[in-house]
């Protein structure tokens, strides 16, 4: 948003990378999308993801320290890591977000829950990297400043590590109904 006194942060920069690559698509009559095996990870995801992440950093005059946290897209537990990792972003700046690895894939609102799990424990003053990714394939990266009104608009609602925790497991024969699997 805009800042103002009610904005918990504002965008500071925004930053797209966009190309045809094809890595992972959904056909109308099937109910499961497909991967493109090994195009999903390199010249997919990682390609764009640290392309709009540089060319962030670059334009801002930035490096990875400057960030207090790193939100990417997050496909699978080891994506975010390692491209992390590759961008030169530490432990302490990435784990806050991390999704993936409680709730399996979110696909696009991977880094926006991510976002919001930081939100939920960051400060005035804290710049955050926030990078989506998108198969087809595109990533945007922002930069975010947190406001002194996150203090005030922290506890209006539960926090995403609240929801994470009150998780109910089920059984492989209730996952099945869900899916219309076998009738009962």
């Amino acid at each position: 948003g805009e800042k103002s006194e009610d904005t918990v942060a504002y965008f500071e920069a925004q930053y797209s990378v966009t190309t045809d690559t094809a890595d992972f698509w959904r056909r109308d009559t099937i109910m499961f999308p497909r991967h493109m095996g090994r195009f999903t990870g390199e010249p997919a995801y990682f390609r764009h993801i640290i392309e709009a992440a540089s060319g962030l950093m670059k334009e801002m005059n930035l490096k990875p320290e400057d960030f207090d946290y790193f939100v990417p897209h997050q496909p699978n537990g080891r994506f975010p890591l390692a491209v992390a990792k590759r961008l030169g972003f530490d432990q302490k700046q990435i784990e806050p977000g991390l999704i993936s690895p409680y709730v399996g894939n979110f696909y696009s609102g991977s880094s926006l829950t991510g976002l919001c799990k930081v939100l939920d424990q960051a400060k005035p003053g804290e710049r955050i990297l926030l990078v989506s990714y998108g198969s087809g394939a595109g990533a945007d990266a922002f930069s975010l400043i947190v406001q002194d009104a996150i203090e005030r608009k922290k506890n209006l609602a539960p926090t995403v590590e609240w929801y994470l925790n009150r998780k109910i497991y089920i059984d492989y024969g209730t996952y099945c109904r869900f899916w219309n699997k076998i009738r009962v």
